[in-house]
């Protein structure tokens, strides 16, 4: 079979390329040159154009893409998420409960999901999160019910074209034993560490650019044991690459439920399970103490902010400047689309941002606690290095081939060109106009390329009504 050279790509003439590089650099009227799944120069517009001339032969684009009018970014980083959530959104937000009562709510409606309604909702999920400006995801997904595997979702993922780490969940501490969950959703610890092997031996690449990598997740001190937790962290890190990740910290109720059950709070608590560390990341994380930051910072663990979900169920606000500040990694997660209700990654950086800077008891409002370019950070740079990439989430030589454009020359951003970066966020946030993933366009001019998206919401919609039906609550 004759070898053909990789497909060049030339997103050309952008308003602004925001790198994410060292210097932080963003170059007005500048161009980004993509060869297969690489980056393989940027720089000003005319400076593009004069090295394509000077070796056209070899350097002559397949497809050039006019980007005029745009802001073009790495790709989001989305750092956690339960894309299985959005058969079940709006279901107790709306009435406002708390973390416990929602979960006990809808842990029997999540009983019913099949296969089927697995695969929709990760591709429902996705859609909205790439047509957000993601192109990287975290995804935890912790029930199996009636056949479910984490293959069903990772080949959903796969169809859709999006840089993937998915991470194979587990509750294994029933309502009889003293955990949250009904008995009836946990699995047994024996059979969940053998599935956690397969899943990595079969699906883990933990290769430079890959496009999935695995992770280890039980779900939270209040539904997995001390035991799971350990061995859950001694068979991840048998293999390269494969990270570790659980809730934490998240309500005050958590803290109450480990200072009762453990005699230690839930950092504290990690850390005699051998859950610190840099292939860590921890969901939440709304209340550290600053004894928790630094132990944080000096492990190199990382933390996913969720605003959305924090304010939705009225967990607190995560000191995320004062993490910044310590040195903590810090990346961004829209979290499950039941305690979201949306998949919109550039609304959550906006999120990220506002609630920053609103004041909670002991700190005041401040407007400069967290700036728009900071809000990008996290949401680029910042989870990258919260997944251990350094492939990912700048816009440079020799990184993946991951960027997104959205459009400041629409309505919703006129009179905003003094700061088409800022306005990103302090705009409405908007759908985003091209995404390419791994040298591949997935959205092109605001549409995603081969989904009937008409057909995939009559399915998941179909799935949602049959769960909840055979839950009772319609």
């Amino acid at each position: 079979m004759p070898e053909f050279p990789p497909e060049r790509l030339l997103i050309h003439d952008a308003d602004v390329v925001v790198t994410m590089n060292a210097a932080r650099e963003e170059l007005p009227r500048a161009s980004v040159v993509l060869e297969g799944d690489t980056i393989v120069k940027l720089g000003r517009a005319t400076d593009i154009d004069a090295w394509i001339a000077a070796d056209p032969a070899q350097r002559q684009p397949h497809r050039k893409v006019d980007a005029r009018g745009c802001v073009v970014l790495p790709g989001l980083v989305n750092c956690h998420h339960h894309l299985y959530q959005t058969l079940t959104r709006a279901i107790g937000t709306g009435h406002g409960r708390g973390l416990f009562d929602w979960l006990k709510m809808l842990y029997p409606v999540w009983a019913e999901m099949d296969p089927e309604a697995v695969h929709v909702s990760t591709q429902i999920g996705l859609a909205e999160l790439l047509l957000s400006g993601a192109t990287t995801v975290a995804d935890h997904l912790y029930l199996f019910p009636n056949g479910c595997r984490l293959d069903d979702e990772i080949a959903a993922a796969q169809a859709m074209g999006v840089r993937f780490h998915p991470t194979r969940g587990s509750m294994s501490v029933g309502e009889s034993q003293g955990g949250l969950p009904p008995d009836r959703v946990v699995e047994r610890e024996a059979a969940i560490l053998a599935d956690s092997q397969r899943v990595i031996e079969t699906f883990h690449d933990p290769a430079p650019r890959s496009m999935l990598r695995i992770g280890l997740a039980p779900c939270s001190p209040f539904s997995v044991s001390a035991d799971l937790m350990r061995e859950s962290a001694r068979l991840a890190r048998s293999y390269t690459r494969v990270g570790l990740h659980t809730h934490l910290a998240e309500t005050l109720d958590e803290e109450r439920y480990c200072l009762e059950k453990f005699g230690q709070r839930p950092l504290d608590y990690a850390e005699s399970l051998d859950w610190l560390g840099d292939d860590v990341w921890f969901a939440h994380m709304v209340h550290p103490s600053d004894a928790d930051l630094g132990k944080l910072a000096h492990h190199c663990s990382g933390v996913c902010h969720c605003a959305t979900s924090n304010m939705i169920l009225a967990s607190g606000i995560a000191p995320v400047r004062q993490m910044l500040d310590r040195g903590v990694r810090v990346g961004l997660g829209v979290d499950g689309s039941a305690s979201n209700d949306g998949n919109h990654m550039l609304g959550e950086a906006r999120q990220a941002m506002l609630l920053q800077r609103v004041g909670w008891p002991g700190f005041e409002s401040r407007a400069d606690r967290l700036s728009a370019r900071e809000a990008l950070e996290l949401a680029t740079l910042g989870g990258a290095k919260v997944l251990q990439r350094d492939d990912i989430g700048s816009l440079e030589p020799g990184k993946a081939a991951d960027l997104v454009a959205f459009r400041v020359d629409d309505l919703g951003h006129a009179g905003a060109l003094g700061d088409p970066v800022s306005a990103l966020l302090t705009c409405a946030p908007g759908t985003v106009w091209l995404s390419v993933i791994n040298g591949r366009m997935v959205v092109e001019n605001g549409e995603l390329k081969g989904v009937d998206l008409a057909n995939l919401v009559r399915r998941h919609n179909a799935a949602s009504q049959g769960m909840l039906r055979r839950a009772g609550l319609v």
